[in-house]
């Protein structure tokens, strides 16, 4: 009798809300090329085609980052995703933004899904006990399959105060050892896969030091891995961001060992079908914001985009519409990693919302230029830290205005070799006058004069957009931040 099992996982991660096909960037040899993608009726379809050749056989998982990113999901505090998340029938989740509603909310969001929420590192600050539940074991293909899930660090660490209320989050890496033993010698599984949504370089470290994962499901870092990532044993995914893509891992198993697996990432393009039933849905979502969120705003004549770690045209655009509102010296707000990109043409007020869905109130502060390089150190650090359990958040800060030029590899504290504002030598004693976006653009323990303008970050770029008129805006690369 052949004791081989197979079993099949699906991975999706960081769709952040994009419920339906929109512009994705790929790259052509030196190119940026544009083609729509994406779309949950499509992440349905290929999930429904894959249960029906491996019935009985398949496991589908959500990274996170999953109910929070567009207009409608914001709009909604969630509830948009919640029908065609259930249709489409997950098995588990962990999660990042969707702290963004606050806990409570997001709890709420929980008990209406038909899957479990797991996280061994995320603890009720009262209490001491855990929020989530830490692991679930499924029964599939004649396999005791146990899945541990690990939310974000980061939750509490950078992002907004309100997203962590009551809440404390670890690494997760100090208790995943436990909980893989039990699940191995207490639950008598034949598997286990971890969730996670760390970020790469972090899954990775995590793999290396913790023995007995399987297979890690890794999320954050936007990465399309079409190879898998081996390491101590564990066969490491991740499967591109805004549901433009799903990881396919299909696997052998015997005797507790994972004797064979082949990888496959899909990209969802227009090709594939969507799935009615979950297309209807999102088609209801869609339908009362449809006509608003399509309106032509203006035009752009570059290609704006976010996938690049020192610099993009996506978050110059939005510095330049920041800078349209204030008379300032430089511009900054976070390094995102999510929104889709918009090629050469009109604008609509929809992109603007995928841009930035939290629509934050654009404020001012004073910076001194010793602050500037300090604050600049600091965010490096955290960007390219040697030790990848110190990395914390996404891309480099966006920033206009300055010229940095570093050295990635040197140690904290020293990397910037240079530095300009406006064109000009920083000078330590100098005070600047910025205009930026949330407390991680600017945090709180740099500058004095901090002050909310009435005008939030969206209606920043609609009024820019609008005083161009006809004219298409540019927003060009202007080496604001460059490794040498």
């Amino acid at each position: 009798m052949d004791s081989r099992r197979e079993l099949t996982i699906v991975q999706m991660n960081d769709s952040h809300a994009y419920l339906d096909a929109h512009q994705e960037l790929f790259w052509d040899g030196h190119r940026a090329v544009y083609r729509r993608a994406g779309g949950f009726g499509r992440v349905a379809a290929v999930l429904n085609e894959i249960r029906r050749e491996k019935p009985g056989k398949v496991l589908a998982m959500d990274c996170g980052d999953t109910i929070h990113g567009t207009y409608p999901a914001v709009k909604s505090r969630g509830q948009a995703l919640v029908p065609i998340l259930n249709h489409i029938g997950f098995d588990a989740m962990t999660a990042h933004w969707e702290f963004a509603y606050g806990p409570e909310r997001f709890k709420n969001i929980i008990q209406q899904l038909d899957y479990p929420m797991l996280a061994i590192n995320c603890y009720d600050e009262s209490t001491g006990e855990l929020a989530f539940q830490p692991y679930l074991i499924r029964q599939v293909s004649g396999l005791r399959v146990g899945i541990i899930g690990i939310a974000a660090t980061i939750v509490d660490k950078v992002m907004p105060a309100h997203f962590s209320e009551g809440l404390r989050f670890t690494l997760g890496n100090r208790e995943l050892p436990g909980y893989i033993y039990r699940l191995k010698n207490d639950e008598r599984v034949d598997l286990v896969v971890v969730l996670s949504h760390l970020g790469f370089p972090q899954e990775m470290e995590l793999a290396r030091e913790v023995d007995g994962i399987d297979v890690l499901l890794s999320g954050h870092t936007h990465n399309r891995l079409y190879r898998p990532a081996v390491i101590n044993n564990t066969i490491l995914i991740q499967s591109g961001c805004h549901g433009s893509f799903l990881g396919r891992l299909d696997l052998e198993i015997e005797s507790g060992r994972i004797v064979h697996y082949d990888h496959h990432l899909f990209t969802l393009d227009e090709g594939i079908q969507p799935e009615p039933v979950v297309q209807h849905l999102v088609e209801q979502e869609l339908a009362p914001h449809r006509e608003r969120l399509s309106q032509v705003i203006g035009y752009t004549a570059t290609g704006l985009h976010r996938n690049a770690a020192l610099e993009s045209t996506m978050d110059n655009f939005l510095m330049q519409g920041l800078m349209s509102t204030v008379d300032a010296h430089m511009a900054f707000s976070n390094g995102w990693r999510y929104g889709a990109p918009v090629q050469p043409g009109p604008i609509t007020l929809d992109d603007l919302y995928n841009i930035i869905p939290v629509n934050p109130p654009v404020s001012t502060c004073k910076l001194t230029g010793d602050e500037l390089w300090t604050m600049m150190e600091a965010n490096l650090e955290r960007t390219f830290a040697r030790n990848p359990y110190d990395q914390m958040g996404g891309y480099v800060k966006r920033s206009m205005g300055i010229n940095l030029y570093f050295k990635m590899e040197n140690p904290s504290g020293h990397r910037i070799q240079e530095l300009f504002v406006q064109g000009e030598p920083v000078r330590p004693d100098t005070v600047y006058d910025v205009v930026f976006v949330t407390n991680q653009g600017v945090p709180a323990q740099y500058g004095s004069e901090r002050k909310t303008l009435g005008i939030t970050a969206v209606e920043a770029l609609h009024h820019y957009l609008l005083d161009a008129g006809q004219q298409p805006v540019e927003a060009p690369l202007q080496g604001s931040i460059v490794a040498i």
